[in-house]
C-alpha cells in the first residue's frame, strides 16, 4: 500500500464513521454544491495528480477535450467561484471520482482548527447544535502527510504540463512533429513559437541566432497544420520566442 492509498483509506474510515451514525448525512452523490462553488483552484500534490492523470486518461476522448476546454479557460481567466473543470455538470458528479484528490475527499467531513471544511447546509446544522456528537476528521493531519507526496501545483498547472508532455513526445520526422521538446514553449491554448532545430542544425543554446522558426496555433491540445515559415527572429538562448 502507497503512503497515498493509506491515506485515502484512513479518510475513507473517518467519512464511513461518520455516515455510519448519520445515514441522513448531506454529502451523498448528486451533492455537487461544494464542486460549482470552489474559492479557488485546487491544488495536488505529486502523488495525487499522478492518480488523478490515471482517470483522465482513461477518460473518452470526446469528454477528455471538454476536460481541456474548461482548464483553458480557468487558466486563462478564473472566475470567482470556480466550478471543477472535473465535474460531469448535467449529472452532479465526479469524473474520476475514484482518483480524486485528498482535499475532495475530506471535504464536509473534516475540520481544520475552528475552520470547518463544509459547505453552508452543514455549517447551519453545526449552528443549531444538531452536529454536536460528530468527532470531525483533522485535516491539519492530512495536511502534513500531505507534505510527504511530493511538489504541489495547482490543477490546471498540472493539466496543462501533462498536455505539453504529451505535445513534446512526438518523433522528429513526424508530419506532424515538434522537435526537439526543449525547443518549445506552450501554454494549454496560446500561440506556439518553434525553433526549427532539425532542419537549421542549430542547438537550443544558440538562440540568438536561430535563422528559421515555424508557428502553429495550439488550440485546446490540437496543433494546427501546416506550420508557417516566417523570417529570422531573434529568440532567447533557451532555445524559445
Amino acid at each position: 500500500m502507497t503512503a497515498l492509498s493509506k491515506l485515502h483509506a484512513d479518510i475513507d474510515a473517518r467519512v464511513q464513521t461518520i455516515r455510519g451514525s448519520r445515514p441522513d448525512w448531506l454529502c451523498v452523490k448528486g451533492c455537487d454544491s461544494c464542486c460549482r462553488r470552489l474559492a479557488e483552484v485546487p491544488q495536488l500534490t505529486g502523488a495525487e495528480w499522478s492518480l488523478l492523470r490515471e482517470g483522465l486518461a482513461a477518460l473518452p476522448p470526446e469528454r477528455l477535450r471538454a476536460v481541456s476546454r474548461s482548464m483553458a479557460v480557468l487558466a486563462s481567466q478564473p472566475t470567482r467561484p470556480i466550478v471543477c473543470p472535473l465535474l460531469d455538470q448535467p449529472t452532479g458528479a465526479c469524473m474520476v471520482y475514484v482518483q480524486r484528490p485528498a482535499a475532495c475527499r475530506t471535504y464536509g467531513f473534516y475540520v481544520q482548527r475552528e475552520l470547518g471544511l463544509y459547505c453552508q447546509d452543514i455549517e447551519s446544522r453545526v449552528a443549531d447544535g444538531s452536529l454536536a456528537d460528530v468527532v470531525w476528521g483533522n485535516h491539519d493531519a492530512i495536511d502534513h502527510r500531505l507534505g510527504g507526496l511530493g511538489e504541489t501545483q495547482v490543477l490546471t498547472e498540472w493539466f496543462e504540463r501533462w498536455e505539453n508532455e504529451k505535445i513534446s513526445g512526438w518523433k522528429p520526422g513526424q508530419v506532424n512533429s515538434i522537435t526537439p521538446p526543449q525547443s518549445i514553449r506552450i501554454g494549454v491554448m496560446e500561440v506556439v513559437a518553434v525553433i526549427d532545430f532539425e532542419t537549421t542544425g542549430l542547438s537550443p543554446d544558440h538562440g540568438d541566432r536561430a535563422t528559421k522558426f515555424a508557428v502553429g496555433r495550439l488550440h485546446f491540445s490540437e496543433m494546427k497544420f501546416p506550420f508557417k515559415a516566417g523570417p529570422a527572429e531573434k529568440v532567447g538562448a533557451g532555445g524559445t520566442a
